[in-house]
């Protein structure tokens, strides 16, 4: 069963690709898993390093922050 917690993490200023299909082994980032799928990652920018909670349920209506949904799934 994929643990639908948010995942906190402490970023680096950069670019990252969030995972949006739910099957990549690199949680909460993109593997490449969604090849041959709909899906495709949510690029997002960090302009400064800074801790963040990352969706791991992929509901949340702020990717790729995590914004409680998960308490309603």
């Amino acid at each position: 069963m994929k643990k639908k917690m948010p995942i906190v993490v402490t970023l680096e200023p950069g670019t990252y690709y969030w995972c949006t299909c739910g099957e990549t082994n690199k949680q909460p980032f993109c593997d490449g898993s969604h090849q041959g799928t709909e899906f495709e990652p949510q690029v997002f920018k960090m302009a400064e390093k800074k801790q963040v909670a990352i969706c791991n349920c992929q509901r949340t209506h702020n990717p790729p922050f995590c914004d409680g949904t998960h308490f309603n799934t």
